[in-house]
């Protein structure tokens, strides 16, 4: 069971290449699967890392550009196929209702679960999910078309009990509950036992916010201030500048200045353009101003 992991099933940019899949990525929060966009390949990759289909439950699409969202159709369908049964929740901009629309009139009838659509505000910062784990908040990004990244904040663990104090003291189970919520302990002779004398503090909460596709945007340093992890497309160099402001992209080095701005613990880089053989130069350019900088890749797992 992860604790709090994110799965790269690709990395690349719109056009193909033999090196990279496109966008997709599942983070694994608590033995629950949420996956951010999902371009095509994405299923073959989850099998390659054994990432389980059951396990999913909520999709987040970024934006309707196709290097993101071409791999809904098949997964869907292999959900259908595997006998899946519990409702399947895709977030995402207005438009990706009908795109779901077609999907399943076209290509998924009769599937023995629900697709359930919500419309997410490309333009605004606000609570997109919630369950008991994590709260999911849109990052309104700048691109060419309505995009937004996502912000998962995992919700606080209750504190640990100490069971050697429990036994200790006797402490009867239904007591424990309250105990977890913060309250001390009285014994039956009118002892008070400090909370902190029962319980550990749980490991802190932890943060992933995924910026792709987006221009240069520093409007967005507040959402993701101090995330423990920030992945922020690089698809070009500075040489490529024009290239960049002319497609709404960044580069390397401004997905390193939002970082290094925004004050987050580490940065990884992604959706490489197809016309670089090698992504080094990329990781160069960011190092140099955010040294604490990982290059994407398929298959990679990154523990929070």
């Amino acid at each position: 069971m992860a604790d709090f992991e994110l799965n790269i099933l690709g990395c690349g940019s719109a056009l193909p290449t033999t090196r990279h899949l496109a966008s997709s990525q599942i983070i694994d929060l608590r033995d629950k699967l949420y996956m951010i966009d999902c371009g095509e390949g994405a299923q073959v990759q989850m099998r390659k890392m054994r990432i389980r289909f059951s396990r999913l439950n909520h999709i987040f699409i970024s934006h309707m550009h196709g290097d993101h969202c071409f791999g809904l159709p098949g997964l869907i369908s292999t959900l259908g196929m595997l006998g899946r049964n519990g409702d399947l929740f895709v977030h995402g901009p207005a438009e990706l209702g009908d795109y779901l629309d077609s999907i399943l009139k076209l290509f998924c009838q009769g599937l023995p679960f629900n697709v359930r659509f919500n419309p997410v505000n490309t333009e605004e910062h606000t609570l997109v999910m919630e369950d008991r784990s994590v709260s999911v908040y849109s990052i309104p990004l700048k691109h060419r078309i309505p995009c937004c990244g996502y912000l998962f904040k995992e919700k606080q663990r209750e504190p640990h009990i100490i069971r050697e104090m429990i036994d200790f003291y006797q402490i009867p189970v239904k007591e424990i509950q309250y105990i977890k919520q913060g309250a001390d302990y009285v014994t039956p002779d009118g002892k008070c036992v400090p909370n902190h004398l029962l319980t550990r503090p749980a490991v802190p909460a932890r943060s992933y916010a995924y910026c792709s596709d987006t221009a240069y945007r520093p409007e967005i340093i507040p959402y993701i201030h101090q995330v423990d992890l920030l992945y922020h497309e690089a698809t070009f160099q500075e040489t490529d500048l024009p290239r960049a402001h002319e497609t709404f992209h960044s580069t390397a080095k401004e997905a390193a200045t939002i970082a290094r701005d925004a004050e987050v613990k580490r940065l990884i880089i992604g959706h490489y353009s197809a016309r670089y053989d090698d992504p080094q130069p990329l990781k160069q350019e960011a190092v140099a101003i955010f040294p604490n900088t990982t290059l994407a890749k398929e298959g990679m797992k990154v523990n929070l």
